[in-house]
């Protein structure tokens, strides 16, 4: 599916046009460039929580994953303890999984734990030169070697939930990578 005009005149991405979180979401977040450690571990943290299911639902829940997970302030989640996880699975505002809870309280630790500031190891994994514009979603890819570098590189460092796939979506969700397909009033 190519570009698409919504019902605001407005050509964005076919998934843009879906729902009105994800109108806002596509007009002023999605590809834009993020920095800053403490906006990237959110943006990992849900985009671990994220796998396996549709990024609305996360879209939806997001206020309430930064009230539970003390807006996704590393220092503040690396201290939760076994109370607060089970305080989390408790929480039905958020997505209840044992693994994706545990792996963002992992991750927080991770990122105290670098050698270099977590905005630098990321983007450091940022494809070089300009790529071809996508011209459907068809020609998005799941991965890429750059992600699944990022993940290795992620896993070492003892992160967890950090597949390729995953990576590769916190790659598009922070401007990474601009994945607009071409005729999207966003396509650069």
């Amino acid at each position: 599916m190519t570009a698409e005009l919504g019902d605001d005149g407005v050509a964005r991405c076919p998934w843009g046009n879906s729902a009105p979180d994800y109108v806002a979401y596509h007009d002023t977040e999605w590809g834009v460039e993020l920095h800053g450690r403490d906006a990237l571990y959110e943006r990992l943290c849900l985009e671990a929580f994220q796998s396996g299911l549709s990024w609305i639902t996360i879209l939806r829940k997001r206020e309430a994953f930064r009230r539970a997970f003390a807006r996704f302030a590393p220092k503040k989640v690396a201290k939760f303890g076994e109370a607060d996880v089970a305080r989390l699975l408790a929480d039905a505002s958020i997505i209840r999984n044992r693994r994706k809870i545990e792996a963002a309280i992992t991750n927080a630790r991770a990122v105290l734990d670098l050698d270099r500031p977590l905005d630098e190891l990321l983007w450091s994994f940022a494809p070089a030169g300009a790529r071809p514009r996508p011209r459907s979603m068809a020609d998005l890819p799941a991965t890429t070697p750059e992600s699944a570098a990022m993940a290795r590189e992620l896993k070492k460092r003892g992160f967890a939930f950090v597949g390729p796939t995953t990576c590769y979506a916190l790659m598009q969700a922070t401007g990474m990578v601009d994945d607009h397909l071409e005729g999207c009033f966003r396509a650069a």
